[in-house]
């Protein structure tokens, strides 16, 4: 097993660029999701550079970053898309969930307030989870274990229970 060096690493992703960008619209079927699916799967590629090992699967490991990719960002817009729902229609809202209303655009902005005063050891773990990264993800890119992941998420919970004791009892 040889090992390419970065040059020969970048030459090889961008000889495969346009077959790339053909698979990134075939999953898409939108010209602007494309271009940056393929510019956010060739950045995890060379960011990642270090973990490819078989220089003859080249292909399918950049074909597998871009189909991880696609996915990942799908389940999390279809969960922002569950959690905002922006339609009149609320069939698809949870039962315990009221329409938009002044008041719960004030709370929301309350809320927001409390997240983004948290320390950023709990703040950006717990912005990532509810984005819709999984512990796994967030662990990887704040390079922390899994476990100090988790705890840091439940500490932040904690806390913005205790700041804002008027919705306590609507998620313990």
């Amino acid at each position: 097993m040889t090992i390419m060096t970065a040059m020969e690493f970048t030459n090889k992703l961008l000889s495969i660029e346009d077959k790339l960008k053909y698979f990134a619209y075939s999953l898409t079927s939108n010209t602007e999701e494309a271009k940056d699916l393929l510019q956010e799967t060739m950045l995890k590629a060379l960011t990642n550079r270090d973990k490819f090992t078989d220089p003859r699967n080249f292909n399918s490991w950049a074909y597998t970053i871009m189909k991880n990719t696609f996915i990942n960002n799908y389940r999390r817009n279809v969960k922002s898309n569950t959690i905002f729902n922006k339609t009149d229609n609320n069939e698809n809202l949870p039962h315990k969930q009221e329409a938009v209303s002044p008041e719960s655009e004030h709370s929301y902005r309350e809320i927001r307030k409390k997240v983004d005063s948290l320390q950023d050891d709990f703040r950006i773990p717990f912005q990532m989870f509810t984005d819709g990264f999984k512990y796994k993800e967030i662990a990887e890119k704040l390079n922390i274990p899994i476990g100090t992941v988790k705890s840091k998420i439940f500490f932040a919970r904690q806390k913005l229970m205790d700041t804002l004791p008027e919705y306590k009892s609507e998620y313990r």
